[in-house]
């Protein structure tokens, strides 16, 4: 079973975690900012509603899921550049499993 460097996993992990951080930050900002902002936010509108109440009823939970969806893309392509697929993870786990 071939092993991945350690370098290049460590590379991979670094990579991963700070699009995970990014994600993070993007999310806080969403929940938590829109209430920081109540006031200034109201002034604007979106689908009829205050801007502010929109976002924490709906938006907020839009945003979550389209980071998921962006999750998954960027993962899959960070996966691709590192040379993680999916049959080499089957095929490393098959071999764990195996040994133990």
């Amino acid at each position: 079973m071939k092993k991945i460097d350690k370098s290049v996993a460590d590379a991979y992990f670094r990579e991963k975690t700070t699009y995970m951080i990014i994600y993070f930050i993007i999310w806080a900002i969403v929940s938590y900012g829109v209430v920081l902002f109540v006031e200034p936010l109201s002034q604007f509108t979106f689908n009829g509603f205050p801007f502010h109440y929109f976002m924490g009823a709906q938006g907020a939970l839009a945003v979550f899921i389209i980071l998921l969806f962006v999750n998954a893309i960027v993962g899959d392509k960070i996966d691709k550049k590192y040379g993680i697929n999916e049959s080499k993870n089957e095929e490393i786990g098959s071999k764990t499993t195996q040994n133990h």
